[in-house]
């Protein structure tokens, strides 16, 4: 499979341990298969990094948007990785792209309610590579320089996600 990563520079051999603790899934390298969201998503100047990826003979454990995934993110939130696998998959938590001030998981909400919040908006996909073992699987391809910026469509999105997510809260604090 083919994956991307966003960064600043050209990755050819990614540092699993570099990422955050209190990621979405913990440390490690993340990347997603969906190349519109990448470019979508990629800042002006920006590298977009292109791997090939298999997956086959690793532990891959995959969410869905439902609670085991807010669980283990509310979890990981607070440096609590407990989920020993070569590669998690699953959504992103739309409060990590879009600005929400990290009332997701917070802890203010019930998890239920947090979760209601999560499902607003469009649904990424992010792979983290946590092991050596998997790591060894990605191989580099090619990078690519970004010099255009389209703010229209991203600020489209951001716009149409923060009118539906009020929505929502509205709807919860009746």
């Amino acid at each position: 499979m083919i994956l991307y990563h966003t960064s600043d520079r050209e990755i050819v051999k990614p540092d699993i341990y570099r990422g955050r603790k209190n990621a979405d899934f913990g440390p490690g390298f993340y990347l997603t298969p969906d190349k519109e969201f990448t470019y979508r998503w990629a800042r002006k100047n920006a590298v977009v990094n292109i791997y090939e990826f298999d997956d086959e003979g690793l532990d891959v454990h995959s969410f869905k948007r439902d609670l085991d995934w807010f669980n283990y993110i509310f979890n990981n939130r607070r440096a609590k990785d407990g989920l020993s696998a070569d590669v998690i998959i699953g959504p992103i938590a739309n409060d990590t792209i879009f600005d929400t001030l990290g009332i997701l998981s917070s802890g203010f909400l019930s998890p239920e309610t947090a979760l209601e919040l999560l499902n607003v908006g469009p649904e990424y996909t992010q792979f983290a590579i946590k092991s050596e073992k998997a790591a060894e699987r990605l191989r580099f391809i090619k990078s690519e320089h970004i010099e255009r910026l389209d703010d229209a469509a991203l600020k489209k999105e951001q716009e149409a996600f923060q009118e539906e997510f009020a929505k929502k809260i509205e709807m919860i604090m009746e």
